[in-house]
């Protein structure tokens, strides 16, 4: 089997359906009819407007259904403020951006149900987790498909297959543990007093009276850093409690325990489409930093991340999102056997 298949889009129209078509006919289908096949993708948070639309997971659906496996939508709830924090939101937000299962042809699920309660603990051993908890999808499915939309991340630096399984499948608690080491930080200078950190906070932990700046709880808060990302001034940073580098390795370590269980029974594609400096988790039209360029597909969401970022090149991220150590993303992967050891070159 190739490494990696790769389709331009250059000078087609959109959606470049035709291009996913020629990609997913490069695959050696790992799958057996009468499969229960879960596609994991992100149908953007309301008001979004980066968001890949639905035609691309119509295809995918469709290639899995003429194999004779049973396909079907899935995503997690988040810890944000939004239109994802409940399955029922959730949902709405999908049909919204035009992700149901009337135009799919499959169902549209939340896999960790209706509460963000529907969940299991799965083996990890490595340092910073023993074990991890994700959505009960895996009861669901005997295999995957990780579509990712390619883009910027105000934490990671970018957001493709490691992050859609990592955050993607993790239940809420999980999240909120690879979240847990940061918090926002006020500069008053740029503060206008608008509010919006404080009516956006989930937790309740950002608070303003008059004539006071916002103040935030920091045992409220959860550091979901939807506060930071949505503050229109930029007078919010994060404040690292520990080493940058141990998210980053929260990330990778998450998606490995993952990728332990479905690997073998699993495909990755990155859509290097409508690629924005931030991630289709917050509202609004983002600055778009890169051309289209097309899809990419692999066996393995590290490698296929790597590839991604040396086909778009790391610079255009890294002066949007300046001082985030995410190449530790890919040494870690490589000591704990999550990508290939023998892949040395540097990226």
């Amino acid at each position: 089997m190739a490494d990696f298949f790769f389709e331009t889009v250059a000078g087609k129209e959109k959606p470049y359906v035709e291009s996913l078509r020629q990609l997913l006919g490069q695959f050696m289908s790992p799958f057996t009819p009468g499969d229960s096949v879960g596609i994991k993708l992100h149908w953007g948070e309301r008001g979004n407007k980066g968001y890949l639309p639905p035609d691309y997971a119509k295809e995918i659906a469709g290639w899995l259904t003429a194999q004779g496996v049973k396909p079907f939508v899935f995503d997690t709830t988040v810890l944000y403020s939004g239109g994802r924090r409940t399955a029922e939101d959730s949902l709405n937000t999908a049909a919204n951006h035009g992700y149901t299962a009337e135009f799919l042809g499959c169902p549209v699920i939340i896999a960790d149900g209706i509460e963000g309660r529907d969940v299991i603990s799965i083996p990890a051993g490595y340092k910073h987790f023993e074990t991890v908890q994700i959505g009960s999808v895996f009861e669901k499915a005997k295999g995957f498909v990780i579509f990712s939309h390619f883009k910027g991340h105000m934490v990671s630096l970018f957001g493709g297959s490691i992050k859609n399984i990592s955050m993607g499948f993790a239940s809420r608690a999980q999240k909120q543990l690879m979240h847990a080491d940061y918090h926002p930080v006020l500069d008053r200078k740029k503060c206008t007093r608008c509010s919006i950190c404080v009516n956006i906070c989930p937790t309740k932990a950002a608070t303003i009276s008059e004539p006071d700046y916002p103040c935030y709880d920091l045992k409220k808060c959860i550091g979901c850093a939807q506060c930071i990302a949505m503050c229109p001034e930029l007078a919010l940073q994060i404040f690292w409690n520990s080493d940058m580098t141990v998210f980053q390795e929260k990330l990778i370590e998450t998606a490995a325990a993952v990728w332990k269980k479905i690997q073998g029974k699993t495909i990755v594609i990155n859509a290097l489409l409508n690629i924005t400096v931030e991630c289709d988790c917050l509202p609004g039209k983002h600055l778009v930093i890169a051309p289209d360029y097309g899809f990419i597909g692999c066996y393995n969401p590290v490698e296929v991340d790597a590839e991604s970022l040396k086909m778009t090149g790391q610079d255009i991220f890294e002066k949007v999102h300046p001082g985030i150590p995410w190449q530790r993303q890919f040494s870690y992967a490589r000591e704990i056997g999550f990508m290939n050891p023998v892949n040395k070159e540097k990226i």
